[in-house]
């Protein structure tokens, strides 16, 4: 089963490399956006067709390496499902 984890910083945290990438945007000419957060995205396989099995996986994968739970926020979605 593929699941799919989004990584974000916190709204607390400043975020350099979205601050220079809007920079950058508006030098370009996009005055219409008006903020950017940059994150990371992160696909596992599981190998299990139980979808809570699934996101316990992951979360706890989450929580012991891919996010840095003081400084990032992470949503976990599963394949036609709600996401967490």
């Amino acid at each position: 089963m593929q699941v799919d984890i989004v990584i974000t910083l916190r709204e607390s945290i400043l975020d350099p490399k979205g601050k220079a990438s809007h920079h950058a945007l508006e030098n370009l000419g996009f005055k219409e956006i008006s903020a950017v957060r940059i994150g990371k995205f992160i696909q596992l396989e599981v190998d299990t067709d139980d979808p809570a099995q699934a996101r316990d996986l992951a979360a706890a994968a989450c929580e012991k390496l891919l996010a840095n739970t003081v400084m990032e926020n992470y949503e976990i979605r599963l394949p036609d499902s709600t996401t967490t």
